[in-house]
């Protein structure tokens, strides 16, 4: 039985690495997620084998819990829209850390319930000690945190019919008021180790972590999310890596290393992206203050029309998707465009795809998937922005900050951060419903440009026109 155990162990973390690796093209990444699901039903399977459960009420309860979650895991997945998934993504990053933090503490509970199940090997108990401490840090840390940004995604939260909006708040002495409590968790897993059995170190280990999240998430504004999103997303592999240390579960260590390690490459990819360190997004809060340059300037807006006749002719169009495209959820809409004028005009078509468009890593990507779009066509930020010189129009859907000329000012809440230069293309198009700042408060000079037109309106509603304008033309 053990051979199999063993066997059981290496096949979950073989599925993991290789699901993992489908993972890092949107053609593959569905294939990927089905070999993730497989090898993290061979590690539960493996792991009950391994437990020898012997009584039939704990066959029950085991059997139920895997129904119930996984029936409850489905009805989310299928009843949240593609422009919630951030939502629900920082939500299983925090169900994750929670999960790894529970079963660390169940481990700790024995030494309590019965102290004879204390470990007499310093070595051993001190490895245990200081595993659970940080599986309770990182873990309790990721479900608020994570519980905190979901809030922030969704823009705030109704309580009895009130919308009440998500705070952004972070004064200068909050980022030592973190340091402090980091400190005070550490001091508190050494004072547990001589005394494992005390619940007042368990409990305030827990809860000045899950203060921890809180005060971490607080202060980051709407721009930084993706980022938070993804270092959530890390940690929560991190408590899990932990926790498999605590119960000797090599499968478990496996697993929390790979999403923990992958979380973090990510983390610092969308940091490069916004030419920002991961310590700039968690102590300096960009777009976090909540202030937002006042507009004092005005723009005509354009019809579809307008926009119709000026696509005549165009041989090369690149489309900029943004956030605003996946509010009016016009992908399909987009996606017709793209057809109507390759077909009515030879016209060639791509997609420019900035690294943090949208709420999460690859948001823009799975939207544009979903209606179809072929992958060739999705161009990255780095390979799109030299072609802008040599384009017709640049039609701008929702984006706000990621185009926004300011960033190569070197002033200001977006300096330096690479953008997509669709101010360079001959003329530009903009589906935007007014001419309101983005997450970071920067009025966009592209906006006011001669050669912009302005498209006011629902995305969805404005890019139908579009369509039917360039069908009757």
């Amino acid at each position: 039985m053990e051979d199999w155990i063993a066997l059981g162990y290496l096949l979950s973390a073989a599925l993991f690495i290789f699901g993992l690796k489908k993972l890092g093209h949107p053609r593959t990444a569905p294939f990927g997620n089905q070999l993730g699901a497989l090898g993290m039903l061979v590690a539960v399977v493996t792991t009950i084998l391994q437990m020898g459960l012997g009584d039939g009420v704990e066959w029950v309860l085991i059997g139920a819990g895997l129904v119930i979650g996984s029936l409850i895991g489905l009805w989310m997945a299928i009843r949240v829209e593609m422009t919630g998934m951030p939502e629900l993504v920082a939500l299983f990053n925090g169900f994750g850390g929670a999960a790894s933090a529970l079963v660390a503490l169940s481990e700790i509970w024995r030494f309590i319930e019965e102290p004879t199940n204390v470990p007499t090997n310093q070595l051993e108990l001190t490895v245990i000690m200081v595993a659970a401490g940080l599986s309770a840090l990182v873990g309790w840390m990721t479900l608020t945190g994570s519980i905190l940004a979901m809030f922030k995604l969704k823009g705030g939260v109704s309580v009895f019919g009130k919308w009440i909006k998500t705070p952004t708040w972070g004064p200068v002495w909050l980022n030592p008021l973190k340091v402090l409590m980091v400190v005070g968790v550490a001091v508190l897993i050494y004072l547990s180790i001589d005394a494992p059995t005390d619940t007042n170190y368990l409990w305030g280990i827990i809860g000045i972590s899950a203060i921890l999240g809180i005060v971490l998430v607080l202060p980051i504004g709407g721009a930084d999310m993706p980022v938070v999103v993804s270092l959530l997303n890390s940690l929560s592999g991190i408590a899990a890596a932990f926790t498999g240390f605590i119960i000797g579960n090599s499968v478990l260590i496996v697993a929390g290393s790979l999403v923990g390690a992958s979380g973090l490459i990510l983390t610092f990819i969308m940091c490069k992206a916004m030419n920002r360190t991961l310590p700039d997004v968690l102590f300096k809060s960009f777009g976090g203050s909540g202030e937002k340059e006042s507009l004092t300037r005005t723009k005509v807006g354009s019809d579809p029309d307008e926009v119709a006749m000026m696509l005549d002719g165009a041989q090369k169009v690149i489309i900029v998707p943004g956030y605003g495209m996946a509010v009016s959820q016009c992908q399909h809409q987009v996606k017709e465009f793209a057809d109507l004028i390759a077909e009515k005009y030879d016209t060639d078509v791509k997609y420019a795809i900035h690294p943090v468009a949208g709420r999460m890593p690859g948001h823009m990507n799975v939207l544009l998937a979903e209606a179809n779009v072929p992958y060739e066509q999705l161009i990255e930020m780095d390979e799109i922005n030299p072609e802008f010189p040599d384009c017709d129009v640049a039609l701008v859907i929702g984006a706000n900050d990621t185009t926004n000329p300011a960033a190569r000012s070197g002033e200001g809440p977006l300096a330096g951060m690479p953008i997509i230069d669709a101010d360079a293309a001959r003329t530009v198009v903009i589906v935007k419903r007014s001419l309101s700042v983005g997450y970071a408060g920067v009025d966009n000079d592209l906006f006011y440009m001669d050669k912009t037109m302005m498209l006011f309106g629902d995305g969805k509603a404005m890019m139908t026109g579009l369509n039917n304008a360039i069908k009757e033309s």
